[in-house]
């Protein structure tokens, strides 16, 4: 019995022992906490990480370069002729067409005749003008003689200064209706009192639309029955969203797509942008002057506006390498075996999952590409 006993108490250290022995060695292998070994130091603005830390292996670097880069911004734009090489030809006084000289397509320079009309309010306007011109004839008649008789002693200074004021009322009243007619290219020392009209080009271009037909009366207060254009430049007004603003002040060319020829691309170069802001569709006009001797861009045809930002070499980072806190952007910059600075950076452009850099790093500089935000939590 007592033997027995022995042999129980004997089998049950063993298992203890063993038992024991399994825990020990279980807890030798038992891993380490990576947090824990992982271990990184903050000195002010300079991340410390530790040789044996398991964190370096999430860690990847690049080093800073420049590359070429093109900024492209695409919209919608409508074609339009240049307003000082466009014109609407009206009647300046009512009458009937008398004779028509101008035809589509037709070129013109300034003084192409293009219609004639008999006109009774310009029959009184040249009678106006005879008038004036016979009165300032005579009112220097007058001061001449004025003149004369004082310098022989027989006429006065008072009679002088009568008809030198008589002279310049007549010659004023002379030039308003000279001034008058030739604003419509008359040739005054050709006229003839009751003469028709002849209306004629004030540009140089090609007759685009005309219905006008002889004997038809026109009134002075019609709209255009004529247009004139020189085509050959033309401008292209695209509509920039004011979000894009920026991007459109740094661009200096744009290139115009139209949907009947998407195998053409035509060069413009950004006239002009708006300084006002249409409210409703929050957005800026942009005009583009375009060569058009092919015709292609016609008025009103609707297009595409591609502005091309003029190639320019820049720094690009990967999104992942930019850290965020609060309102400012910031990279990890490798200053050492190990060592990685905050630097803040001023960025600019995002495009295709990079970030343009437009202050804050130089080429040449390593900084982290990836994994920067396992080492937000050093201390």
């Amino acid at each position: 019995m007592k033997a027995t006993t022995t042999k129980k108490y004997t089998a049950l250290a063993k298992l203890l022992f063993i038992s024991f022995m399994s825990l020990h060695l279980l807890g030798c292998h038992t891993p380490v906490d990576p947090e824990k070994e992982a271990s990184m130091t903050l000195r002010g603005d300079t991340i410390l990480v530790h040789q044996a830390a398991q964190v370096k292996s999430y860690l990847k670097t690049i080093k800073v370069q420049k590359e070429l880069h093109q900024l492209e911004l695409t919209t919608t734009g409508t074609v339009k002729a240049i307003p000082n090489q466009y014109a609407e030809i009206t009647a300046p006084f009512s009458g009937r067409v008398t004779a028509v000289h101008l035809k589509l397509g037709m070129k013109t320079k300034p003084g192409t005749p293009l219609f004639e009309i008999a006109s009774p309010e310009f029959t009184e306007s040249q009678k106006l003008f005879f008038q004036a011109k016979t009165a300032f004839q005579n009112a220097s008649l007058i001061l001449k003689r004025q003149q004369d008789l004082k310098v022989n002693g027989v006429g006065s200074e008072r009679d002088v200064e009568e008809a030198k004021a008589n002279y310049e009322i007549a010659q004023k009243e002379y030039e308003h209706a000279r001034a008058a007619l030739q604003i419509f290219q008359i040739d005054i020392n050709k006229l003839i009192l009751g003469q028709s009209l002849l209306v004629r080009s004030p540009i140089s271009g090609e007759v685009i639309t005309h219905d006008i037909v002889v004997g038809q009366y026109i009134k002075s207060d019609e709209p255009s029955r004529a247009k004139i254009a020189d085509l050959s430049q033309v401008w292209v007004v695209g509509m920039v969203k004011e979000q894009d603003l920026n991007l459109i002040s740094k661009l200096d060319v744009a290139e115009i797509s139209i949907a009947a020829f998407p195998d053409k691309k035509i060069k413009g170069t950004i006239y002009h942008i708006d300084e006002i802001l249409n409210e409703d569709t929050r957005s800026v006009q942009v005009l583009v002057a375009c060569q058009n001797s092919d015709k292609l861009l016609k008025p009103g045809l609707y297009v595409s506006v591609n502005f091309i930002e003029k190639a320019s070499d820049v720094i690009f980072i990967p999104e992942k390498s930019l850290l965020q806190y609060n309102d400012q952007s910031y990279v990890l910059v490798q200053i050492g075996q190990d060592q990685y600075l905050k630097r803040p950076v001023k960025t600019g452009i995002t495009d295709q999952g990079k970030v343009q850099v437009i202050s804050g790093l130089t080429v040449g500089e390593c900084i982290i590409s990836e994994g920067a935000f396992y080492l937000l939590n050093a201390k």
